[in-house]
């Protein structure tokens, strides 16, 4: 099932009716061979703020960007494997590098005395909600184990998603693009 997530989106007919446009699979599912049984399904994407409403194309398609686009917005679903001893260590071995993969050179934060290896800041609001299995958030200085139902609102936090059961999990994501106060922003130059 990995990826498979049934998206509707609606839109406009010619005298402005409300209709289905559509309803199937979501089409834009990435998946990273560095990163086995890890999928990113991208649900829906806007560009500006305040987004425009019409009949536009659907713009989830194309290369995976962790971060949203410029004063936009991403919704999307992550399905995060178990961690083992194994992908710990292939994290580890190149962090930037798997930030890369997915999309962004800037947001890995590894650093040898980090608490995992996917440490990572994106100059974003995210609302996280974890749909079935667990999954600690870890910071900087704490974890907590977050559980189906529970929700977190990332502020541009370092932090990390560290899957320490024996199944996977899925968490969906809102992630607004923000921008750093001035005192938080001379902190992380």
């Amino acid at each position: 099932m990995l990826g498979k997530v049934r998206r509707l989106v609606t839109g406009h007919d010619a005298q402005g009716k409300a209709i289905l446009v559509e309803d199937g699979f979501a089409p834009a599912v990435h998946t990273l061979a560095v990163r086995p049984g890890w999928a990113l399904t991208e649900l829906w994407k806007t560009t500006a703020t305040p987004a425009e409403l019409g009949n536009d194309r659907d713009v989830t398609r194309g290369p995976i960007q962790l971060e949203p686009p410029e004063g936009g917005s991403v919704f999307r679903i992550l399905e995060i494997p178990p961690e083992t001893p194994e992908s710990r260590a292939r994290n580890a071995a190149d962090p930037a590098g798997m930030f890369a993969a997915m999309g962004t050179k800037t947001a890995s934060t590894f650093k040898a005395d980090a608490p995992h290896p996917m440490m990572h800041r994106t100059e974003t609001i995210d609302y996280g909600i974890v749909l079935s299995g667990e999954i600690y958030a870890v910071l900087e200085d704490s974890e907590t184990l977050m559980k189906a139902g529970d929700v977190i609102i990332q502020r541009g936090t370092n932090h990390a998603w560290s899957n320490r059961s024996g199944q996977p999990c899925r968490i969906a994501f809102i992630l607004i693009d923000a921008k750093f106060d001035s005192e938080l922003a001379e902190k992380f130059k």
